[in-house]
């Protein structure tokens, strides 16, 4: 029964938020409380709820001031240089635009964390995005299926994951996929040319010049620092830096990131109280996504919801689809990171699935593989289940629902090449 309370959670969950028939936040508390409930829990889940805040109480500390930090460089005018030479390369065209949105994002993920290729991404492209009157859903789809593919990196989390649970070297899972990850690679660059092309035809190629000064009012041109962009240029790679080195822990690092650039660009009190006042509405929201997210994960987490979801899906898979079990993990790797976090699938799902395998003959590495596909690598960008979607959608001020919808079906579609291409050249069995 507890699967059955926690398939029904995950399902209403999605339904209200791709309808709009809730907000995000009302959906991430009031639904598994309601399940919570009628499953036969009571004051505990006052405690399951706790524990799924305090699980991302530093997630939001982090979110919260990165978003403080970035906002502030962007009033300075940091970006302006940058998207002046981003926009006589294009030169207004926002095919151009589309696939090198794409390939910043991967590169930007080089270092395997969602939140630091959003926080550099996202807001250095915003602006260009806006100035050419292109769809903000493009941009959050885009980067997120750079960053998903990406995130197949040993590095990235799932793969690691995949190997502890197995005691495997993540290499061993990664380096037989590398094919597939290329074929992956050729797919989005011909996604990005289809709906750069799209969008290329809904506004059309502009011929613009760019300036610090465009379309900016009074107000903004006061809190500009052209004299300091060099130090502020500096300030932003020092932090990035200590965020992929993990020098120290990453609320720790924008906390004291945003501080220093407060004080080196507004050293006026007053300034930098207008500058905190100026950020406010962007990052309310998205800290309070967060947080109803942890009463959601904790809730499904706490009630044993979760594990019994697992066993159950374990349980659906006909004895005669054994040997089709890698193809058939693939397949669904991407959509089930809808239903699953990463720590949930691959330290609960995942082993269990290995084991089945293994008594069809079938070596539990390809469920690994089979796994890293699609499960929370091409599919975290778009799960409610992970804080990096919400700052992704938070950054390009993009509702939940529109960005599922939009990046949906590519990134399936990218899981399923790729999960092709591996079983056709033998890495996964299929038949």
């Amino acid at each position: 029964m507890l699967a059955l309370f926690g398939f029904l959670t995950i399902a209403v969950f999605l339904y209200s938020i791709v309808s709009k028939r809730l907000s995000v936040i009302v959906a991430l508390v009031l639904i598994p409380i309601v399940f919570g409930i009628i499953a036969g829990f009571g004051l505990e889940l006052g405690e399951h709820m706790l524990e799924g805040i305090q699980l991302v109480a530093p997630t939001g500390v982090m979110l919260g001031f990165a978003i403080l930090f970035f906002g502030v460089m962007n009033n300075a005018g940091m970006f302006d240089p940058i998207l002046a030479r981003i926009l006589k390369a294009v030169k207004g065209d926002p095919l151009k635009v589309v696939v090198g949105t794409l390939l910043f994002a991967m590169v930007a993920h080089l270092d395997g964390s969602g939140a630091s290729t959003f926080l550099i991404v996202i807001p250095a492209l915003l602006p260009l995005y806006d100035r050419l009157g292109m769809s903000r859903i493009v941009l959050a789809g885009i980067v997120g299926l750079g960053a998903g593919l990406m995130n197949i990196m040993p590095w990235g989390g799932p793969t690691a994951r995949a190997g502890s649970a197995l005691g495997i070297d993540p290499g061993e899972i990664f380096i037989p996929l590398l094919p597939s990850m290329a074929v992956g690679f050729l797919w989005l660059l011909f996604v990005a040319y289809w709906i750069g092309k799209k969008e290329r035809q809904r506004i059309g190629v502009q011929s613009i010049e760019y300036s610090m000064s465009s379309g900016q009012t009074e107000e903004q041109m006061n809190m500009k620092r052209p004299k300091l962009f060099i130090p502020n240029l500096l300030l932003t790679a020092l932090t990035l830096t200590t965020l992929v080195m993990q020098w120290l822990p990453l609320p720790v690092v924008f906390i004291i990131a945003f501080v220093l650039a407060l004080l080196m660009n507004y050293p006026n009190p007053k300034e930098q109280m207008q500058q905190i006042q100026l950020q406010a509405s962007g990052m309310v929201p998205v800290l309070s996504i967060i947080f109803a997210a942890g009463i959601f994960t904790g809730i499904l987490t706490g009630t044993g919801m979760i594990e019994a979801m697992a066993v159950a899906l374990v349980d659906l898979v006909p004895e005669q689809l054994g040997r089709s079990l890698p193809i058939v993990v693939a397949v669904a790797s991407m959509p089930l990171s809808l239903v699953f976090n990463p720590d949930a699938y691959y330290y609960g799902v995942m082993p269990i699935l290995a084991q089945s395998a293994e008594m069809y003959g079938v070596p539990g590495i390809e469920i690994a593989q089979a796994s890293v596909l699609g499960q929370m690598t091409v599919g975290f960008p778009l799960s409610p289940l992970t804080a990096s979607t919400f700052l992704l959608i938070g950054l390009a001020q993009v509702e939940l629902g529109d960005h599922q919808r939009f990046m949906f079906k590519w990134a399936f579609l990218t899981t399923l090449w790729m999960a092709l291409f591996a079983l056709l050249t033998g890495v996964l069995s299929g038949w």
